[in-house]
């Protein structure tokens, strides 16, 4: 896969979080500007390959903002990100104006937490192409699925999402599937796709897993380091390209020593 100037081929990589919000889940991956520049050196140095930017917090009962608002806390960093470092740029955004801003200033990858799918008209998948762009795709949907259909409906948003990407022309080595951990699904549901998700290499694309320090472990934000680093040795385990997370170092750590028993 290729995001920016740089080729992902094997192995697992780690794309890391920076939140520009002030309502992120977990307080310590909030970052000031002024904070910024040392806070991606800091990720850099521990291994992190992608940094993944966001304006506005997802987190269950989040008050969303508008698109304007999103864009006035991104436009800074993005150029500060791009001017002082050498390193793939994901901004996290379902906005196609926020794509489009992002991409014009440098941006390399959309990570849309709708799978393109928040409006009905293909306008962010049409962005993403026009600026040869790379996109994260994610699962998503406004309900609980039933048990008996969790699969289906996972594998029916990802088909819809990858025919919208396709129709509109991005590169299909500029693509990533996001099984949507912590969105549309139960506690219960979480953990099933986390141990079946080799099930989304059915679509022949690289996969990426975020489940880092989410209320599925339950107990306090602060305490779910270690169960974040077992759903990263179950990434390395089912090829996963990318984890997205918010510590680096430890996740780096358990990816080499992974790594290490696979060979």
């Amino acid at each position: 896969m290729k995001i920016g100037n740089k080729t992902f081929e094997s192995g697992t990589h780690i794309m890391a979080i920076i939140n520009l919000t002030p309502d992120s889940f977990y307080d310590k991956s909030r970052t000031a500007v002024e904070e910024l520049l040392p806070r991606v050196r800091k990720a850099i140095d521990e291994g992190a390959e992608v940094i993944d930017i966001g304006g506005q917090s997802t987190r269950p009962n989040h008050i969303p903002i508008g698109a304007e608002e999103e864009w006035q806390r991104l436009e800074q960093p993005i150029k500060l990100i791009k001017s002082n470092f050498d390193i793939p740029l994901s901004v996290d955004t379902y906005y196609p104006y926020v794509a489009e801003k992002a991409l014009q200033n440098g941006a390399d990858m959309i990570n849309d937490i709708w799978g393109l799918q928040y409006e009905d008209r293909g306008e962010m998948a049409r962005i993403i192409a026009k600026y040869d762009a790379s996109v994260c795709i994610m699962q998503n949907q406004n309900r609980i699925s039933p048990n008996d259909t969790l699969w289906e409906d996972i594998y029916g948003f990802l088909q819809k999402s990858i025919d919208i990407a396709n129709q509109a022309g991005i590169d299909k080595d500029k693509i990533v599937l996001d099984g949507g951990i912590g969105f549309g699904k139960t506690k219960e549901q979480n953990f099933e796709v986390v141990d079946g998700y080799s099930n989304l290499h059915r679509f022949g694309y690289p996969l990426l897993l975020g489940t880092s320090r989410k209320s599925m472990f339950g107990g306090d934000v602060a305490d779910r380091l270690s169960p974040t680093l077992k759903t990263t040795r179950q990434a390395v385990k089912q090829n996963v390209l990318f984890v997205r997370v918010h510590d680096v170092k430890e996740n780096m750590q358990t990816i080499i020593a992974e790594t290490h028993k696979k060979i």
